[in-house]
């Protein structure tokens, strides 16, 4: 059984919201997706992903 990844790569992260990767460097340079830099290679917590999607379905949403 493959453990689940923490981080994944800029593509990765794209293709998991079904954005662009052009879009989703847009979101973090705003601030609005966080990542990591690990010598060089970008990296996107799969937390970050999380707490994106959840700040779009705004606060009164409850989380399923």
């Amino acid at each position: 059984m493959t453990p689940t990844p923490l981080l994944l790569t800029v593509p990765e992260a794209a293709r998991a919201l079904a954005i662009s990767r052009s879009k989703l460097y847009e979101l973090m340079s705003a601030g609005a997706v966080r990542s990591v830099k690990i010598d060089g290679a970008r990296r996107i917590p799969v937390r970050a992903l999380d707490a994106y999607v959840a700040s779009l379905m705004g606060s009164d949403e409850v989380a399923a």
